[in-house]
């Protein structure tokens, strides 16, 4: 199970909300303790692609992300990215471009603007998509 503080929900809605129209993308960070995931931090990247269909993150502000990860005794638990037009759920290419099978992929769709949507999944090796258990906690 992956926990997210509510004021880091908010702190990826409003990151995404700002990219629009394009895809907005950024890092988790945080700890785990057994089964259990606690997002301790945020990190908003730059989508480089500036596109709505695919994002790329500034390298430098990857480095730097993962550096402060570092520094805090906490372990990459993810990245996140939204989707402007259409579901929560891994694209072909979000599938493609998962190298990563011990970490969350977070998307946020924004398709319907009042009611975004933000689940987390896990990618195997093989490119198959299971649903992680979300919960948001204050």
């Amino acid at each position: 199970m992956l926990f997210l503080k509510k004021q880091d929900y908010e702190k990826i809605l409003v990151h995404c909300r700002q990219g629009l129209p394009n895809e907005a993308c950024g890092l988790i960070g945080g700890r785990k303790e057994g089964e259990n995931q606690y997002v301790e931090k945020v990190y908003l990247l730059t989508n480089i692609d500036a596109s709505r269909e695919h994002f790329s993150m500034d390298p430098k502000e990857q480095f730097a992300a993962v550096k402060d990860m570092r520094g805090n005794g906490y372990e990459l638990l993810g990245n996140f990215h939204s989707h402007p037009e259409s579901p929560s759920r891994p694209s072909e290419e979000d599938k493609r471009l998962a190298y990563d099978t011990k970490v969350n992929y977070l998307i946020l769709s924004l398709m319907e603007p009042e009611q975004p949507v933000l689940k987390a999944f896990r990618i195997d090796e093989e490119k198959n998509v299971t649903i992680e258990t979300l919960e948001i906690v204050d």
